[in-house]
């Protein structure tokens, strides 16, 4: 039985400590690198640019946005939560509709981000 524990533990302390280098290279890497994919900012729409308060945005910082400007308005249908009633500064953003589900929004946005040059 102590032979099997020593094993393992050798084992386990191997593995944990490749785990540690590879998280350690992760960080650096992220640290070292640009933004790339939904974390690049890019440049944004005049309506979309309006509602955010800025030219240049990443799609996740827009989408978070949306998501606290529903949450505080309170604009979420209660009695289903994957429906978002849109009030007048949100149909500028969504096509005028007057609903979204929330699958939906990431989709909309979509068509507020230009390429940059």
């Amino acid at each position: 039985m102590a032979s099997s524990t020593r094993i393992f533990g050798y084992c386990c302390r191997a593995l944990m400590a490749a785990a540690k280098t590879s998280a350690a290279i992760a960080t650096v890497t992220k640290v070292r690198g640009r933004p790339t994919g939904i974390l690049k900012p890019q440049p944004v729409s005049p309506a979309l640019g309006s509602f955010l308060g800025t030219k240049e945005a990443s799609r996740a910082d827009a989408v978070k946005k949306v998501w606290e400007y529903i949450k505080t308005q309170n604009l979420q249908n209660p009695a289903n939560k994957r429906e978002i009633h849109c009030d007048d500064k949100l149909k500028t953003i969504f096509d005028g509709k007057d609903k979204v589900g929330f699958l939906e929004i990431a989709r909309l946005l979509t068509q507020h981000f230009h390429k940059a040059a």
